[in-house]
């Protein structure tokens, strides 16, 4: 058979080492060479790794490569490829996209979406291949672009090839951080797995079928996987540390918690979403505070709390049982925040996935070979949630509804379970392909189509409903009426009924206001490769190896949102058109290995490598990338290996043809908020002080009459590719008996021209610390309200994407690795350690650079231990896995210091290092079965805690950052059954 479809034997050498096995390597081969003579009369088997298009006897490369075995799947208790795949250096150090993130946030790819962003450079810079082939992205809403890696089963994962280093000139477009190869199983083994994860608590509990049947023939092999995963609902319930939040604040010295107690409870008091009577203060003379609550327990009067009483005309009158809240450290306790909808909403979602894979080859003749795959997956993610929705804006003192008076606008904001959404993901790959052999070249033909189908619906409140029940509050027709986009029948909203505004809402309530919405987004993929690689002639130091090749890649996006979203008519919700758009890329490329020098005093071998690439891409123009590598074998076990590359991405079609998305922002983030005290306390720039009292602006304007609306577009017509220069360069070891090895690798990668969302919150600083404000561009993306009533906040702000960022980061990885029989059975202990020197991102060239680097979730050190000791039928597996300390301060102009209610504080925003331990052992049975059952998180350390801001990632008050586990210690089990 013509390139047999199977490891090489430096690979599984390889494998046998760990992720550190690399650096074993070039001693196996060598002595696998010296025990089999026939070598030098039979041309032996080449493989292709990841980072090369030429076919090698070894993996010796000027690129560090990092290789993950599927073994540690079961030996840690893993059920998915992003589980697999954060466990690599690479990820480790940044925040990954995880699904619970896509919980009450809309992410890219869409709810319940795992992508990989190497480096923390983001995961449409991470280039995923499928046994050398690109895969195509996944997910839903405009924003797809990258691979799912709940796309794929884990099942049909034999082991995954990491290369640390940007790629363009092999691969093309996003290989700017570096590429992820995926290989799949191959060979005749048939067998099916059941496996389980559970947690000691219950709530999030995974488990796993799949089945393969494999097998190989005179002239080739096929294998076919059926897999099946279920993985249940955390709920914020389930989990102490994700229930209600609490401020987390402490006195000055950090010596005693300074959170408000709630009398209701005699507990520190929840500090989640609020419900409750907010009041607009319009001339009020009694007005105190902006909530009030009603007394559902009476406690309100039983403690003799005080309501409104109206003195003076225009003052504040309520009907009986309201009270104000939240105005000083005693009435924050009285807040009602502690909603028993949020125990129920999801932490992480409830996902079921079913794939089937099918992988075909056949020798059509001795030189040449027909292969096939053929994946598809189909994922339903459910998430629920619960959230604040707020209607009518009505002045007390007009006398509309009942009981309530004084020159305050009426504002009932109320709660409700009718939140969430349903994902389902329909996604299919195929290839097809020729490989075969010309004297002593071989070659490459391959065609591969992605096709991804999403449905995303989601649960809205109507917002013609809103309004017509609103306008009837001021007589206008309800009775008879429908809106004029859902087609409702007309329903008088109680809205000022206190059982209404708890989320206790009658059916008729919820037959008007509540509604769905369905989305549905397209990606096609269709990808043309052909190369041909071999020797070109021999040099006194060894063959010099060529690859020229050749692609075609077409691109084209559909994302159609609901109805209900196409016509604005979703309250509170994100809005956008329809994302349409396409592309085609074609390429030619070329690479070379060139071995300079051998058997010399320090220098066993030395080989350089150089590649590159044209690319052409229809949506901006045209490019070249290069890539240069030199590999030193030194000599005594030392070997050098350094490159430079540059690299490219360009722009995704969300980037190019989004359309007008919109989501929301705080006004208290507009530069004019408050701008007279800012200025006369010398806080602010004089430049906006001007020119917000130029815009008519009231120097004490400070009053949030609801959010503003951000709009982003995308940038077809003015959007360039991105650039990058990658550096590298590292020191390997590898003792003679292959007993120890170690590498440290520096790399130092800078993105230029970076596509950046220049979203509302920059237009608005933009434009209002203009030097020319009359005559501002920015500023013509800005619309103001008019004053009416005191309200002087943003209505709308349009962002964009645009070339202008730029992202750098540096840093060393290590790699220890052990490997050798000792009396207690044969050891193998590995240590992936990376440190984080540098990533900065700027937004504009002129900006000052953001550091990262020891901020939540971006750790300057990380890093897993693997363990593993086999004596007899049993293997031992102790996996520790690490993450040095964090905090957000530098984020805040007082760091952890603040005043609450008048009072010095402390807020807490930082993690301790984190450690977490995962035991499991593993035995095979003579009637095929093989067991390993463990234990995770064993020592069930639980997320790291924080005090509460919109500026940190956390549920509850714990941490929701990837480096740190949401489940507590669960116990895992795989039972597998070889046939």
């Amino acid at each position: 058979m013509f390139i047999q479809n199977k490891t090489n034997k430096a690979v599984q050498l390889a494998l046998a080492f760990g992720a550190a096995s690399l650096l074993a390597v070039p001693a196996a081969v060598s002595a696998e060479t010296e025990e089999n003579q026939e070598a030098t009369e039979i041309r032996p088997e080449r493989i292709q790794v990841v980072g090369s298009r030429i076919r090698t006897d070894g993996i010796d490369s000027a690129t560090p490569i990092e290789i993950i075995s599927s073994e540690i799947v079961a030996s840690q208790g893993l059920t998915t490829v992003g589980e697999l795949l954060r466990t690599a250096t690479v990820a480790s150090g940044s925040n990954q996209l995880v699904s619970a993130m896509s919980v009450g946030s809309v992410t890219e790819g869409g709810a319940g979406n795992e992508s990989i962003s190497m480096r923390g450079l983001g995961a449409n810079r991470t280039l995923v291949l499928l046994n050398g082939r690109r895969a195509g992205p996944a997910g839903t809403r405009g924003q797809v672009n990258a691979f799912d890696m709940n796309a794929l089963p884990v099942s049909i994962v034999e082991r995954v090839e990491v290369l640390k280093d940007g790629a363009s000139s092999l691969y093309g477009s996003d290989a700017v951080a570096g590429v992820i190869n995926i290989i799949t199983k191959r060979g005749d083994d048939s067998s099916v797995n059941f496996s389980m994860n559970q947690p000691f608590e219950s709530g999030g509990e995974r488990f796993r079928i799949d089945a393969t049947y494999g097998k190989t023939f005179d002239r080739g092999s096929f294998r076919v996987v059926a897999d099946y995963r279920y993985d249940k609902e955390l709920a914020r319930g389930d989990r102490k540390h994700f229930d209600c939040s609490e401020r987390y604040i402490f006195t000055a010295d950090g010596s005693e918690r300074l959170d408000p107690i709630d009398p209701r409870t005699g507990q520190i008091h929840c500090s989640d979403l609020p419900y409750g009577m907010w009041l607009w203060n319009a001339g009020a003379g009694n007005y105190l505070a902006t909530i009030n609550s009603f007394d559902y327990d009476g406690l309100h009067a039983a403690a003799g709390r005080t309501p409104y009483t109206a003195v003076n005309p225009g003052d504040i009158s309520t009907p009986n049982g309201w009270y104000p809240v939240g105005y000083d450290a005693e009435s924050d306790g009285w807040l009602d925040t502690n909603h028993p909808f949020l125990r129920l909403a999801t932490m992480n979602p409830e996902n079921k996935v079913a794939s089937v894979y099918g992988q075909f080859n056949y020798d059509l003749t001795d030189n040449i070979s027909f292969y096939s795959e053929l994946m598809h997956n189909r994922r339903q993610t459910t998430i629920n949630g619960y959230r604040q929705f707020w209607e009518p804006f009505i002045p007390a003192w007009f006398g509309l509804v009942d009981g309530w008076d004084g020159d305050v606008y009426l504002d009932p904001t109320t709660v409700t379970d009718h939140s969430g959404n349903v994902t389902t993901i329909n996604y299919t790959r195929g290839v097809i392909g020729f490989e075969g052999s010309l004297g002593d070249w071989d070659w490459d033909v391959s065609y591969q189509r992605s096709l991804n189908r999403g449905n995303y619906d989601t649960k809205i409140i109507l917002e013609d409903a809103l309004v017509m029940a609103s306008d009837a509050i001021w007589g206008d027709p309800c009775e008879g009426e429908f809106t004029p986009i859902s087609n409702r029948p007309c329903y008088a909203v109680p809205f000022f009924d206190p059982e209404y505004i708890r989320g206790n809402h009658n059916q008729q309530t919820k037959d008007f206001l509540y509604g769905m919405d369905y989305g549905r987004t397209i990606y096609k993929q269709d990808t043309l490769d052909a190369y041909i690689t071999g020797d070109v002639f021999e040099l006194p130091a060894g063959s010099i190896a060529t690859a020229v090749g050749l692609a075609y890649q077409t691109d084209e996006i559909k994302d159609t949102p609901g109805e209900n979203t196409l016509a604005n008519n979703s309250w509170g919700m994100t809005g956008a058109g329809v994302t349409a758009g396409k592309s085609n890329t074609k390429a030619v490329y070329g690479e070379v290995k060139i071995p300079l020098l051998n058997d010399l005093p320090l220098v066993e071998f030395m080989e350089l490598t150089a590649s590159a690439r044209y690319t052409d891409v229809s949506t901006y123009g045209s490019g070249t990338t290069y890539k240069a590598g030199l590999f030193w074998e030194i000599g005594q076990g030392f070997s050098l290996r350094a490159g430079r590359g540059t690299s490219f991405r360009a722009p995704a079609l969300f980037e190019l043809f989004l359309d007008n998305q919109t989501s929301f922002f705080d006004q208290r983030n507009d530069p004019c908020w408050n701008w007279g005290a800012r200025e006369d306390d010398g806080s602010i720039n004089p430049n906006v002080a001007a020119n917000c009292a130029a815009d008519g602006v009231p120097r004490d304007y400070a009053q949030d009459f609801g959010s503003g609306t951000q709009i982003t577009g995308g940038g077809a017509g003015v959007l360039e590719a991105e650039t990058s220069v990658s550096k590298n360069i590292g020191l390997v070891y590898t003792s003679r008996n292959n007993v120890f090895a170690a590498s440290m690798d520096y790399y130092d990668v800078v993105i230029d021209d970076q596509v950046s969302d220049v979203g509302g919150i920059n237009v608005l600083n933009l434009c209002y610390a203009s030097e020319n404000f009359g005559n501002e561009p920015f500023c013509d993306q800005v619309t103001r309200r008019p004053g009416t009533g005191g309200d002087w906040g943003i209505d709308t702000v349009r962002g964009g994407y645009v070339n202008v960022a730029q992202q750098k980061v540096r840093g060393v990885d290590f790699v220890l690795s052990y490997n050798d029989d000792t009396p207690f059975g044969h050891l193998r202990m590995t240590l992936n350690h990376s440190l984080q020197i540098e990533r900065s991102f700027k937004q504009f060239p002129d900006s000052d650079p953001i550091q990262y680097i020891g901020r939540l979730g971006n750790p300057r050190h990380s890093g897993t231990l693997y363990n593993t000791l086999r004596r007899d039928d049993w293997t031992f597996n102790w996996n520790i896995t690490y993450y040095s300390k964090v905090n957000d301060y530098d984020r805040f102009a007082d760091g952890p210091f603040f005043n609450y209610r008048g009072t010095p504080a402390r807020r807490v925003f930082e993690a301790p290092t984190t450690i977490y331990h995962t035991f499991s052992a593993s035995t095979g049975f003579d009637n095929g079965l093989d067991l390993t059952v463990g234990v995770a998180n064993a020592f069930d350390k639980k997320p790291p805690v924080t005090s509460t801001s919109s500026a940190i990632a956390n549920v509850g008050n714990a941490l929701l950052y990837s480096q740190y586990d949401q489940f507590g210690r669960r116990v895992f089990m795989n039972l597998s059954y070889n046939f």
